[in-house]
C-alpha cells in the first residue's frame, strides 16, 4: 500500500488515501471530458475506505443515475467520480500533492477520444462497453437500447 495526499486547489478540501499503487489511467468519455473541461481526465481507484477527508469533503453532482462526482464548491476542482454501491472509487491525479509519482497504465473511453488530440502511447485501451458491469448498470437504469454517456 501507498499513502497520497491531495487536496483541491483553494485547499478547502483535503484527502490522505492508502492506494495498492501507483497505477492511473485516462478516462476519454465524454461526461469525463465535460467534468474536467479537457479533452480527458486522470484517475487512480482505491476503496472508498482507504480515503479520509481531512478538513470536509467534497461536494457530489450525480453526473448520471448511477454515479455521481465530487468537487470543491468553493474553487470547483474536480476530486471524485464513483458508482453509487461501489465499494472503489476513482480520485483525480491532478489534485495529488505529488501527481508524478503516478504512472499511467491504459486508456478508457476511447470511443469518445478526440482523435485531434490523440498521440499514441502503447497503453491499452478499452472501450466503455468492454466494462461489462458498467454497461449491466446503465442498462438497468436507463434502459436496454441506451448506450453510456449524457441522458439529455
Amino acid at each position: 500500500m501507498v499513502e497520497l495526499a491531495g487536496a483541491c486547489q483553494c485547499g478547502a478540501v483535503r484527502y490522505t488515501v492508502r492506494a495498492k499503487n501507483h497505477d492511473a489511467y485516462y478516462c476519454h468519455c465524454s461526461m469525463c471530458r465535460r467534468a474536467f473541461g479537457n479533452v480527458f481526465a486522470a484517475f487512480f481507484n482505491v476503496k472508498k475506505a482507504n480515503v479520509r477527508w481531512e478538513a470536509r469533503p467534497p461536494v457530489y453532482y450525480a453526473s448520471s443515475k448511477i454515479a455521481r462526482r465530487g468537487f470543491c464548491d468553493r474553487c470547483g476542482t474536480p476530486l471524485t467520480f464513483e458508482y453509487h454501491e461501489s465499494e472503489n472509487m476513482d480520485l483525480s491525479v491532478g489534485s495529488l500533492e505529488h501527481p508524478e509519482r503516478m504512472r499511467p497504465v491504459m486508456h478508457v473511453g476511447v470511443e469518445s477520444r478526440l482523435a485531434s488530440f490523440h498521440t499514441s502511447d502503447g497503453l491499452p485501451e478499452k472501450r466503455v462497453e468492454d466494462f461489462e458491469h458498467i454497461v449491466a448498470k446503465w442498462k438497468k437504469a436507463y434502459g436496454e437500447g441506451v448506450t453510456p454517456g449524457p441522458q439529455r
